[in-house]
C-alpha cells in the first residue's frame, strides 16, 4: 500500500503535501507548530487538515502492521496462497483482513470443531462435492463410530454440516456481501420493552428506519435507551436474499440428495454463525460512525465557546445561584484576581432579598462592578429576577449576563480548584470561575475537562478514548491560535502550548516564581526537562510583554528572528516601534514578496506571516468573534409570544438544530429547517456556538418548557 498516496488521495491535496506532513509528524513536530510554521514545506495546510491526516496515518499504518502479523501466522501454518497474500495486501480496511484472516483463526471449541476432532472432514467435503448417487445418511454409515462418539449416521451428517455450516460464514466474499446488503437494505428497529413506562425515549417504543440513513442522533439515543432496557434494538435484514444468494454459492448441482441438506446448513450458517455476527458488526460500524459525527459537531462547539472575545478591563462579580445553601458570589478585578467573596440568601426557603441587595449594592460601590456573571444552573431564573431590581435602583451603569456554568462544578471539587484556591470551598470557587469564565474563556475553560463543558451530545456514552483525544485536539489548537502571555499563563493553560506537556508546565511556572518573569524567550532553555526541540515548539506561541527583545512579543518565531529583523532595516523600520503597537502598513511597502522573501532568507509564505504580525502583533483572532450578549432587563416565559422577534446567543448546536439564549430561564431550539431558506445537510453550516443571531418566536408550551424558535425571515422584518 502506498500510504502517501491513499492520504494525498483522501484529503485531495498533492502528494508533495502529504509527503512533507508525515517527515514532519515523524520527526516529532506538533500539529500546531506545522500549520504555523513549517507552511512552506506543507504548502500551507491548515490544523483541520494535518489532524485528519495524522488520524488517517495512524490507522494505515496500523492496517499495514495488521496485514504483516495476519500473512505471517497463515504462512506459519502453511496455508499461504499467492491469491490469498494478494487479498490480504489490497484489504483497504482492517474489517476486511480480518474477514480474510478468519478461517485460520484460533477459535474456541466450536461444534465444527468437535465434528473434526471426530474425522467427520471428509464426509462434509463428500457433501459439498454434491455427487452422491444415494441418501447422505447411507453415505454416512461408514463414519459410525463409538470410540469417537458418532453413536448413529444422523450423527455424522449433522457433523459434517456443522463443518461446513463454519466454513460459509468463515468466507470472506459471502460475508462482504452480506455486510453490504444489510448495510444497505437492512432495518434499524426499535421496541419498549414496557410501553406502559413514561420516558424520553417515547419516539422510538415502535420505530423503524434503513440502516443507511439512520442519523447519527438518533442511533445514539438509540443506544443509550437499549442500555437503559428501555428499548430493545435490532438490526432487520432481508433474509430471504441473504439466504438465496448464499444457496446459489453453495449449491451448484440439482442433486436430490445433498441439495435439501446444504439447504439446511446455508440456513444454519446464516442463522447460528454469520447473521448475529454482522448484527453485531453494522450496530458497532454504525455507532463508530455516529460517535465521530458527534464527537466532530462536539469539537467544532467547544472551539466557538474556548473562542468567546474576553471581556476585559471590567470587574465582575461571579453569580453562583443556588436556593437553600444561598448564592455564592465573587468579586474578580480585571486581572482575574480574587478581590472578595460572599454568601448571600435572596431565594427560597430564606428569601432574605432586602439583605442582599444591601450587601450587592455595597459590593457595587467599594469595587466598581460594571458586570454580573450569573450561571445558569438551579435558581439561575430566581437570582436573575432579584439582579433585574437591583440594577433598577442603583445608579451606577451595571449589565449582566447569563454564562453556561457547565464544568464550573467540575472544576470547583477538583484538585487544580483546591491547589488555587485552598481556602475556599467549592462554591466560592464555582462562582471565581463563573466570573473568569466571561473575562477569559480560554484561560478558564481550559481548567476544566472539554466532556464536562456542556456543549455535546451524548458524551457520556462514546468512546471515552477517542472522544478526549479529539477534544484535547481542539483544545490545544484554540490555545495555539491565540497564543499565551509567558508570565501570566497558569500551568493549566501552558500544557496545551505546542510542545508543552503537564510537567513542563509546571517547571515553567516554578522557574517563574523562583526567578521572577521571563525577560526572554531564550529564558525557557533553562527551565528544566525544556530542550531545544521542545522550545522549537513552543517559542512562537508565547509571548513576553515588554521584554528585552521586541519580537518576544509577537508571534514570529525566533527561527525567523534574523529575517524578521533585516526586513525592518531594509524598509527603514526600529523594533522598537513594535512595542507602541505595531507598525502599520509594512506589508503594503514590500513591492515584490518572492524578490524581499530571497533577500532576507526565508520563503515567501513566511515573509507574508512575518509581516502581518509585525503590523499586528500578536493580535488575538478572537477579536473577531461575536460578543455575549449583555442585558439590563428580563424576560419571562409567559411574556413570549409568536411573532416577537428576539436576539439571542447560540448555547449549543446538535444534528438537529441550534438551542438559543433568548433571555428566559430555557433555551429555545432552532429546528435545522427554521434555520434557512437554501438546504443545510448540519446546523453548523448556517450557526456556531456563541454566534448572536435574531430569532423569532414560532410556539411556547409552558408545560414542556419547550420554546420553538425560527431565523427565516428575521432580517427583512418578516
Amino acid at each position: 500500500m502506498d500510504i502517501i498516496k491513499t492520504l494525498a488521495d483522501e484529503l485531495s491535496i498533492g502528494r508533495h503535501q502529504a509527503e512533507a506532513a508525515v517527515k514532519l509528524i515523524d520527526e516529532g513536530n506538533t500539529i500546531p507548530f506545522i500549520a504555523r510554521y513549517r507552511k512552506e514545506a506543507t504548502g500551507s495546510l491548515n490544523d483541520e487538515v494535518l489532524r485528519t491526516l495524522d488520524e488517517r496515518l495512524k490507522y494505515l499504518r496500523g492496517l499495514q502492521d495488521r496485514k504483516k502479523q495476519v500473512i505471517a501466522t497463515i504462512t506459519d501454518q502453511g496455508k499461504m496462497t499467492a491469491e490469498l497474500e494478494r487479498q490480504i495486501l489490497s484489504a483497504a480496511t482492517l474489517v476486511a483482513v480480518e474477514d480474510f484472516y478468519r478461517p485460520y483463526k484460533p477459535k474456541r471449541r466450536t461444534r465444527a470443531a468437535i465434528a473434526h476432532e471426530k474425522g467427520l472432514e471428509p464426509l462434509a467435503d463428500l457433501i459439498l462435492l454434491q455427487a452422491v448417487k444415494e441418501p447422505v445418511e447411507q453415505a454416512a454409515a461408514s463414519y459410525i463410530s463409538w470410540e469417537k462418539g458418532v453413536e448413529t449416521a444422523q450423527d455424522a451428517v449433522q457433523g459434517a454440516m456443522d463443518i461446513l455450516a463454519e466454513r460459509i460464514s468463515d468466507n470472506a466474499v459471502y460475508r462482504t456481501w452480506i455486510r453490504n446488503m444489510t448495510m444497505n437494505k437492512g432495518l434499524l428497529q426499535s421496541a419498549a420493552k414496557d410501553e406502559s413506562v413514561k420516558s424520553v425515549y417515547e419516539t422510538y417504543y415502535n420505530y423503524e428506519e434503513p440502516v443507511k440513513k439512520a442519523a447519527g442522533h438518533r442511533i445514539l439515543a438509540l443506544n443509550r435507551g437499549e442500555g437503559e432496557k428501555i428499548l430493545s434494538v435490532k438490526v432487520v435484514p432481508l433474509v430471504d436474499q441473504i439466504v438465496g444468494y448464499l444457496e446459489k454459492q453453495v449449491i451448484t448441482r440439482d442433486n436430490p440428495y445433498t441439495s435439501p441438506v446444504l439447504k439446511t446448513v446455508v440456513k444454519d450458517s446464516y442463522d447460528r454463525l454469520i447473521g448475529p455476527s454482522v448484527e453485531r458488526e453494522i450496530r458497532s460500524e454504525i455507532t463508530e460512525k455516529a460517535e465521530e459525527g458527534a464527537i466532530r459537531v462536539f469539537g467544532k462547539n467547544l472551539e466557538q465557546l474556548l473562542m468567546q472575545p474576553p471581556i476585559s478591563g471590567r470587574v465582575v462579580l461571579g453569580w453562583d445561584p443556588a436556593f437553600r445553601t444561598g448564592c455564592k458570589l465573587a468579586v474578580v478585578d480585571s486581572t482575574g484576581k480574587v478581590l472578595d467573596t460572599v454568601v448571600i440568601y435572596p431565594t427560597a426557603p430564606q428569601n432574605k432579598v432586602a439583605e442582599s441587595k444591601k450587601i450587592l449594592k455595597d459590593m457595587i460601590h467599594r469595587y466598581n462592578i460594571s458586570l454580573i456573571s450569573v450561571g445558569n444552573g438551579t435558581a439561575s431564573r430566581e437570582s436573575e429576577q432579584i439582579i433585574v431590581e437591583l440594577l433598577k435602583e442603583i445608579k451606577e451603569p451595571v449589565q449582566y449576563v447569563i454564562v453556561n456554568e457547565a464544568g464550573a462544578s467540575v472544576y470547583s471539587a477538583s484538585k487544580l480548584a483546591t491547589e488555587e484556591f485552598p481556602k475556599f470551598d467549592v462554591g466560592q470557587r464555582s462562582a471565581v470561575s463563573i466570573a473568569r469564565r466571561l473575562q477569559d474563556p480560554l484561560a478558564e475553560l481550559v481548567k476544566i475537562d472539554p466532556k464536562s463543558i456542556g456543549v455535546g451530545q451524548y458524551q457520556h456514552d462514546m468512546n471515552q478514548k477517542n472522544l478526549g483525544a479529539a477534544l484535547e485536539a481542539v483544545v490545544e489548537d484554540c490555545v495555539n491560535k491565540v497564543g499565551v502571555d509567558l508570565n501570566t499563563a497558569s500551568a493549566s493553560l501552558l500544557e496545551y502550548v505546542s510542545g508543552i506537556n503537564k510537567t513542563l508546565a509546571k517547571n515553567i511556572v516554578a522557574y517563574r516564581e523562583e526567578n521572577g518573569a521571563f525577560k526572554t524567550r531564550k529564558q525557557l532553555l533553562k527551565v528544566a526537562k525544556l530542550g531545544p526541540k521542545a522550545f522549537e515548539q513552543c517559542a512562537g506561541f508565547m509571548r513576553i510583554t515588554g521584554g528585552e527583545e521586541p519580537l518576544d512579543g509577537t508571534s514570529v518565531h525566533p527561527e525567523s528572528y534574523g529575517a524578521a529583523k533585516k526586513l525592518l532595516e531594509t524598509l527603514g523600520y526600529r523594533e522598537e516601534e513594535l512595542i507602541r503597537g505595531g507598525i502599520p502598513g509594512i506589508s503594503r511597502r514590500i513591492r515584490d514578496y518572492r524578490e524581499m522573501a530571497e533577500e532576507i532568507g526565508v520563503g515567501e509564505i513566511t515573509l507574508r506571516d512575518i509581516a502581518g504580525e509585525l503590523e499586528k502583533p500578536a493580535r488575538d483572532p478572537r477579536d473577531e468573534m461575536p460578543r455575549p450578549v449583555l442585558r439590563s432587563d428580563i424576560l419571562e416565559m409567559k411574556d413570549l409570544k409568536p411573532g416577537m422577534v428576539l436576539k439571542g446567543t447560540v448555547r449549543n448546536v446538535i444534528d438537529f438544530g441550534a438551542f438559543v439564549d433568548i433571555g428566559v430561564h430555557q433555551d429555545g431550539l432552532v429546528h435545522i429547517s427554521q434555520m434557512t431558506d437554501r438546504y443545510i445537510r448540519h446546523p453548523l453550516e448556517a450557526v456556531s456556538v456563541g454566534d448572536v443571531v435574531e430569532v423569532k418566536i414560532l410556539g411556547v408550551d409552558p408545560e414542556k418548557k419547550r420554546i420553538s424558535l425560527t431565523m427565516k425571515g428575521v432580517k427583512d422584518g418578516n
